[in-house]
């Protein structure tokens, strides 16, 4: 068993010994919200949004991207579960901006390894074989965060799943300083229609 799950493990244990009245949490989100951010590590919604167990939907991917299933996720917080706001918070220094499609295709067409990032960029870290298939997925990489948090808010706007009556707010979070700053652009796109 690896070193980390032991630690994870031990660390459930723990958790669920002192779980106490958690089980009686709704299905429904307490406060009534939902956020679409990044998986990044350095990020933590549950600290720069003040969550507790049971208050929000948080949906992670890479970037924070209103993907498909991003949106899925979105339309079925707020049609089955009940929330009445989202938010889209991109951040400081992704890795999302360290690559585009064609630098991510090439790299899976030599060898599906990890990669490294150096000073040259992006370099494969392990031998062949690789695979095409990774040239039929938009990866949804971010050249400028204020423009991919803008675009994100128009896209789930103008899905049409998604009710006008929503508000959608748009935000980066600073991996620097901690602090949530609006995209005012990406609000004002995202407002109540």
């Amino acid at each position: 068993m690896s070193e980390i799950r032991k630690e994870i493990l031990a660390a459930n244990q723990s958790y669920a010994a002192n779980f106490g009245d958690k089980a009686d949490l709704p299905m429904p989100p307490g406060r009534h919200f939902a956020i679409l951010t990044c998986m990044d590590a350095r990020s933590d919604p549950a600290q720069y949004a003040g969550l507790a167990e049971g208050d929000a939907h948080v949906i992670r991917n890479a970037g924070g991207r209103a993907s498909d299933d991003a949106i899925r996720s979105l339309v079925i917080s707020y049609k089955l579960l009940g929330t009445r706001e989202w938010f889209v918070i991109h951040h400081t220094d992704c890795g999302m901006e360290t690559f585009t499609n064609e630098v991510m295709d090439k790299l899976l067409s030599s060898s599906l390894k990890s990669a490294i990032l150096d000073g040259s960029g992006w370099h494969d870290n392990g031998p062949g074989p690789g695979s095409s298939e990774g040239k039929y997925i938009n990866w949804l990489t971010i050249k400028d965060q204020t423009q991919s948090v803008l675009e994100d808010v128009k896209r789930i706007r103008h899905h049409p799943l998604v009710p006008g009556d929503l508000p959608i707010y748009g935000y980066v979070y600073d991996v620097k300083t901690g602090k949530l700053i609006e995209v005012p652009e990406a609000t004002a796109a995202g407002k109540v229609v």
